[in-house]
């Protein structure tokens, strides 16, 4: 099978994915019918758009408030040095922290930006003292403390 990029998919495949990318948990039979498909042609469609790495996998979104999450916060990382040890250690770093819902390799200001969900600002502390400032080749870290949450979604235009 030829690997396909995103212009090769027809209508039905690009309608499989905004459905999906809405509820994933939608079952086979009802997607076929919101796309307008049997069952077994749209499985195979599904499958196909698995293995070509446009599905990545599938998860729940949850309620981080209702997990008593109730602050994001966005922190701005710099580094002591740009070289792609002191990189790639603190990615590694930074991967299995659940606090840390996102980060990215910036250029710019400063070298990570991340996302940071924790309960509050007692446990924000804690997190960046046992955990940001003690990683290896941090030089400074600023956090910013959103007033008001516009917009959070996952969904890509399709």
């Amino acid at each position: 099978m030829s690997i396909l990029e995103f212009s090769d998919l027809d209508k039905i495949d690009k309608r499989i994915l905004d459905v999906l990318q809405n509820d994933s948990s939608i079952s086979n039979n009802e997607l076929a019918d919101l796309v307008r498909l049997s069952p077994s042609p749209c499985l195979r469609r599904v499958k196909i758009l698995e293995e070509q790495g446009f599905i990545t996998g599938y998860s729940a979104r949850l309620n981080p408030v209702k997990l008593g999450l109730n602050l994001t916060l966005f922190v701005r990382v710099w580094l002591k040095s740009q070289t792609e040890d002191v990189v790639n250690h603190f990615a590694r770093s930074i991967k299995d922290l659940d606090e840390v819902q996102e980060c990215y390799l910036m250029v710019g200001d400063c070298d990570f930006v991340l996302k940071v969900v924790v309960k509050d600002l007692a446990d924000y502390r804690r997190f960046q003292v046992q955990y940001l400032t003690n990683i290896e080749g941090v030089s400074n870290i600023k956090t910013e403390v959103p007033v008001q949450t516009i917009k959070v979604t996952g969904k890509f235009p399709i």
